[in-house]
């Protein structure tokens, strides 16, 4: 397949690349720095800075995960505009170069977040679940899945990917938390009551891949572990891998007073379950966080 994707220099996007270029595909990655593609996602793997470069060579698919990243800093305005851009404002563009292809792609598989449901409570979240709050994550997510949904105009077939706290050794949110729970400074956030859905990076390539080649996927998908965990059960499991002890909590309010709105993002949750990824015969190879832990951390 000539697969095409947004975000491709980003962790799940390094990962897939190095996947799909194992089974022989040819990938293309949209990237404002082009020129740094081979180097972040193989040397096989080519970079454009603009879709007009790709010509008339047909895609068989589109994975569209570009985003900047929702929880690095707090959300002023600014950065609101950024986040909102660099997800909406590409897929548009994206959708604008579709519709001009006389050759168009099979499927486009968009990203999207567990934070579509908003703050979700003790809920179960399935993908059929109403948002339960409109924050603005929530209004992001919505707004993403429906822009992409657009696709389905154009008589292309889209999956929603809605992917739950991603764990890798070398990257994401898990990467921050390492140095001060090293340092046995980690704790819970807030009364660590807030549910956490989770996937390991291996099964969040396999999912997308999976995704990809089943004709009859669409439509919305949980990208996480069939069993989320509470905030403060992370702590104790991350606790124990590391051999630190894990008791030190981030008081909400500090949360609050340091982050603004951002810490909606921490101090809530969503106990999201992947129904749908069961029913069309995915099975996850880490559903238990300790063994995932273990596997990401454990030999360092």
């Amino acid at each position: 397949m000539h697969i095409l994707l947004t975000g491709g220099t980003g962790l799940i996007g390094r990962a897939l690349c190095s996947h799909w270029a194992k089974q022989g595909h040819q990938l293309t990655v949209w990237s404002r720095s082009p020129q740094q593609v081979p180097g972040l996602c193989g040397a096989q793997v080519r970079g454009i800075g603009q879709l007009e470069e790709l010509g008339d060579v047909g895609l068989d698919a589109v994975v569209n995960l570009a985003g900047a990243p929702i929880a690095d800093r707090p959300w002023t305005r600014k950065r609101k505009t950024l986040l909102w851009a660099s997800r909406i404002t590409l897929t548009e563009q994206l959708l604008a170069w579709l519709k001009l292809c006389e050759q168009k792609p099979q499927v486009l598989l968009s990203g999207s977040a567990v934070g579509w449901y908003g703050d979700g409570g003790e809920r179960e979240l399935h993908e059929d679940t109403p948002p339960v709050c409109e924050d603005f994550a929530a209004q992001l997510c919505g707004a993403w899945e429906e822009t992409a949904l657009r696709a389905e105009d154009l008589g292309i077939r889209v999956v929603l990917v809605r992917t739950g706290l991603v764990l890798a050794k070398d990257g994401g949110f898990l990467k921050r938390l390492l140095l001060p729970f090293k340092l046995g400074l980690g704790g819970p956030l807030g009364d660590g009551r807030q549910w956490m859905s989770w996937v390991h990076l291996a099964d969040q390539v396999a999912l997308i891949d999976f995704l990809l080649q089943q004709p009859q996927a669409r439509g919305p998908y949980n990208a996480c572990a069939p069993e989320p965990v509470r905030n403060a059960d992370f702590a104790r499991a991350l606790g124990r891998v590391l051999h630190r002890p894990a008791i030190l909590p981030a008081p909400a309010l500090l949360l609050r007073v340091g982050l603004g709105e951002l810490s909606a993002l921490l101090l809530g949750g969503q106990r999201a379950l992947p129904l749908r990824l069961g029913e069309a015969g995915f099975t996850f190879r880490f559903t238990d966080l300790d063994t995932a832990l273990e596997d990401l951390l454990g030999r360092h």
